[in-house]
């Protein structure tokens, strides 16, 4: 009887031993520790965004938008993010007729209310008047906020000589 309680013993003591040692592990592997920390006073930050990325159903341009738009907000930055949409997601910036018949569905713009909550927390949405031309998409069928420029191309080429940081999606 010694023996098997001794066992018992020792197997509930390496049992907790261990149990306690893999918890330490794995509390020091989900610790993260942040090595290179960013701080920005000013940023002059353009999205080209000319497709749609998904992670899932939400378009990943639109995601990191938000993150940044709240990132500088938290660093109290100054500066600016614009957004163009150009070629193949120029549509996103459509109002519900328009995105309907552009995407021949009858859902409506999805992205809508996405788009009206980065253009109130300052982020410019921009769409690119050769795409809006080529569709033949005027004023009217965008969402509320939303500005035409000229041409993507031309547009982040002046903003790159104004010193604005592109972004890709």
């Amino acid at each position: 009887m010694f023996k098997s309680r001794w066992l018992a013993v020792l197997f509930v003591t390496c049992f907790f031993i261990g149990f306690g040692a893999d918890r330490a592990v794995n509390s020091a592997e989900q610790t993260l520790r942040i090595d290179i920390p960013v701080k920005i006073e000013t940023a002059k930050v353009v999205f080209n965004i000319d497709h749609l990325a998904f992670n899932g159903d939400m378009p990943i341009a639109l995601g990191h938008l938000f993150l940044l738009a709240n990132d500088l907000r938290e660093l109290n930055a100054k500066g600016r993010i614009i957004a163009i949409f150009h070629t193949k997601a120029g549509h996103a910036t459509l109002d519900d007729k328009a995105y309907n018949a552009a995407r021949n569905i009858m859902t409506g713009n999805p992205y809508k209310e996405l788009i009206a909550d980065l253009i109130k927390q300052g982020v410019q949405i921009e769409l690119c008047g050769a795409t809006a031309k080529a569709m033949h998409w005027v004023n009217a069928d965008l969402l509320p906020g939303v500005k035409v420029n000229t041409d993507a191309m031309v547009r982040l080429t002046q903003l790159g000589e104004e010193g604005y940081v592109q972004i890709t999606e």
